[in-house]
């Protein structure tokens, strides 16, 4: 269900590093229950006129021409549609459909509790559209219920360097690699917030000494 890793450039200071953004490796736990018709307007680009499911079906067809639209999606289908409208590039219409799941869970809460996957994918589309410190508060709330996972762990880091906090990107990585030692990009991430450190420790030194 996670998406392919991604690279992206963040900056502390006049240092610039690039950190492993992941989608974690999440699944819902139990057989997926399937969406009712309050569900006909989840996606943006929908059209009031068309009703249920044959919306949202239309809809998928033009994201992926061969997708199975016969059966309405689970929640993990739809997440991974989220997921794919990220990586695409369209955070707003993600978003945006994020808070309708997020609305329709409010009205009918999922017996097996919140959506890991949709906390996750709110977080990566607030970060994406500049709004650090909103992705932060996920991400920091997801290490609270789940610190077993590594993924929000390593994404709460690169949230901190773009906002200059090194010193937390660093334990936030270290918790992360405590999580799962074997996870190499919270590794590599640990390296590369480290050098920007001793960098920003060079610069210090040598303006105190002019």
């Amino acid at each position: 269900m996670s998406s392919s890793p991604f690279l992206q450039a963040l900056s502390a200071g006049a240092s610039t590093a690039a950190l492993l953004l992941c989608a974690p490796v999440v699944s819902a736990q139990g057989a997926p229950a399937t969406l009712s018709q309050s569900d006909q307007y989840l996606f943006p680009g929908e059209k009031p006129e068309d009703s249920g499911w044959k919306g949202l079906a239309r809809l998928l067809e033009a994201l992926e021409p061969n997708v199975d639209t016969s059966i309405p999606l689970t929640p993990s289908e739809i997440t991974d549609r989220i997921a794919q409208m990220l990586d695409q590039g369209q955070a707003a219409a993600a978003l945006e459909t994020i808070e309708k799941r997020k609305a329709q869970y409010a009205e009918t809460p999922d017996p097996l509790g919140n959506d890991v996957q949709l906390m996750f994918l709110n977080a990566r589309a607030l970060a994406t559209l500049g709004r650090h410190e909103e992705a932060i508060a996920i991400y920091r709330e997801m290490t609270q219920k789940y610190p077993e996972l590594p993924e929000p762990w390593n994404n709460l880091a690169a949230e901190y360097v773009k906002t200059g906090r090194l010193d937390m990107a660093e334990q936030s990585l270290n918790m992360a690699l405590h999580a799962n030692p074997e996870y190499r990009d919270a590794r590599a991430n640990l390296g590369r917030v480290q050098l920007l450190q001793a960098e920003a420790s060079f610069r210090a030194a040598e303006q105190a000494s002019r």
